[in-house]
């Protein structure tokens, strides 16, 4: 794997979702024991460090576990060697920034749906602003993901310290374009409250309508949105 060029774009994701910060080229280098092969994906040595009684739960500067370590670099098998060895999938780093969280981020739905099957939460309040991975995802229109976490029973009304629910962060910080269209459809769909208003009242009809995301319109219409 060029996980050179997996860092960079999951630091180009972070950055403009304001979300999380993963190990830099830097930081791998310098990682040694489980870091390191979280790092490098090697299953066989995290089986034996931790057979060795290494902490599989061990944070590095920036509260990161090797779970985490293997999430942003989408190494799989050390994940599931990891989990396997008893370390925590719900676990934050210093950012309050889980593994799922992690994944739904960078719309990683083969790692997000590794996490769920192996017993991680799609429930927690992740990050600064008390949010979830599911607000996450569908601020980015990550649709595919918002429908993985929805199957796997995220709070669909969360409200963050913003004042915002995923189906107002799929409106207010989306695009109006297809992926933000079909998270707002699944949403909804899936039973998410479309009068809930954000912090200045504005609903999420109102919101669509100030943006003239005309198809955004008319899914809230349908389901009787104000």
């Amino acid at each position: 794997m060029n996980w050179r060029r997996v860092l960079f774009a999951l630091v180009f994701v972070a950055g403009t979702a304001g979300a999380q910060i993963a190990p830099t080229t830097g930081e791998i280098a310098r990682y040694t024991g489980l870091h390191a092969a979280a790092a490098r994906g090697d299953a066989a040595e995290i089986k034996r460090l931790a057979s060795a009684g290494a902490d599989v739960n061990a944070r590095d500067d920036n509260g990161r576990t090797p779970l985490h370590v293997a999430t942003f670099l989408k190494n799989r098998d050390a994940i599931t060697a990891l989990v396997r060895a008893g370390a925590d999938l719900n676990a934050f780093d210093k950012d309050l920034y889980d593994a799922v969280t992690i994944a739904a981020v960078a719309d990683d739905v083969g790692t997000l749906r590794m996490l769920l099957r192996l017993g991680a939460s799609a429930r927690q309040v992740t990050s600064r602003y008390d949010g979830t991975a599911l607000i996450a995802a569908a601020h980015l229109g990550h649709d595919a993901v918002v429908k993985m976490l929805i199957a796997a029973g995220a709070s669909l009304d969360h409200v963050n310290n913003l004042g915002w629910t995923a189906l107002i962060e799929s409106i207010e910080l989306g695009n109006g374009g297809p992926h933000h269209v079909e998270t707002l459809r699944a949403l909804v769909r899936a039973g998410a409250n479309v009068s809930i208003a954000d912090k200045n009242g504005r609903t999420p009809l109102a919101l669509a309508r100030d943006k003239h995301f005309t198809a955004m319109v008319r899914i809230l219409e349908k389901a009787g949105a104000h």
